[in-house]
């Protein structure tokens, strides 16, 4: 790991954004919804029946409420590295814990997971990953802690991710977005930490906005704060916003401003595969589906 990479996370930055946005996350977690019914849908083809669950980047809990409904008989371990998020999580389950098994609060890093091995049978990640610095150091957690022929589903961003944004703010030796990984350098990692028959596919989503305050707005809610070690430091003058909106104007299109966001769905197994799909499904060592455009 490059300790001048100036798009290294600061993990305390990270944290911190989560914590200030647990409480009003929800209100603007569009995009996270739509991800996470997309997730949803796609267990639909896979036979499985987790008695161990881990919802790594729990976030306010929603995910791991939708896994305890589909899954009834399953212990579910909410994991999360921001404390207040947690704390959101229970208090969205607390009225569901009479009727589900209860879910258990976990703050740790994706990257160093404080779970024996092969203790999981599901491993389920919306939207946390590229919050990770090391994507090899987390898909080796999460092939670690699972058992043989677990398995592995998760979402995250690609490269294209707020496009709109970072042309707009470029600036020299300055990051204003994070930097994503392409979906086959993901489905590389996959197989360097021994998953199998990675299956991997593009989804781009397009918010629309009528100014670039409320993008910026949306992102500080969901605790999206840029915390690369090339950010700039201290307040931002009225000067660069005055200048980030003029050049986001050039995106705008039927009087609206697009935030685009480049959406990576995977799923692997870990271990020797047996047939656990719905659908017959020709497995290369990689699979990888042609993108689609969603509104």
């Amino acid at each position: 790991m490059n300790i001048n990479d100036i798009y290294q996370l600061d993990k305390a930055r990270v944290r911190r954004s989560f914590n200030q946005a647990a409480h009003h996350y929800d209100a603007a977690a569009v995009l996270q919804k739509k991800v996470r019914d997309e997730m949803l849908n796609r267990l639909d083809l896979v036979m499985l029946k987790p008695k161990m669950i881990l919802d790594a980047g729990c976030g306010t809990g929603h995910g791991g409420l939708s896994l305890a409904k589909r899954f009834r008989k399953a212990q579910i371990i909410a994991l999360d590295v921001a404390t207040v998020m947690l704390q959101a999580a229970q208090a969205n389950q607390g009225f569901m814990q009479r009727y589900l098994k209860p879910i258990s609060p976990l703050c740790a890093d994706i990257e160093q997971l404080p779970l024996i091995d092969e203790c999981i049978e599901f491993v389920w990640s919306n939207l946390a990953i590229q919050w990770c610095n090391d994507l090899d150091a987390a898909f080796t957690e999460f092939n670690r802690v699972l058992k043989p022929e677990g398995l592995l589903m998760f979402s995250t961003f690609g490269p294209d991710t707020l496009r709109e944004l970072r042309i707009a703010s470029q600036q020299a030796n300055q990051t204003s977005v994070s930097r994503f990984i392409d979906m086959h350098d993901i489905g590389d990692a996959l197989v360097r930490a021994g998953f199998s028959a990675p299956v991997l596919d593009v989804e781009r989503y397009t918010l629309t906005y009528d100014t670039v305050i409320e993008v910026m707005r949306d992102l500080k809610a969901i605790g999206a704060h840029n915390a690369t070690d090339g950010r700039m430091r201290g307040l931002q003058g009225r000067g660069f916003l005055l200048k980030l909106a003029k050049n986001y104007e050039q995106f705008r299109r039927e009087n609206k401003l697009p935030a685009t966001f480049e959406v990576v769905f995977g799923h692997a197994w870990k271990g020797k595969i047996r047939d656990k799909t719905k659908i017959d499904n020709d497995y290369a060592p990689i699979h990888f589906v042609q993108k689609r455009q969603v509104k």
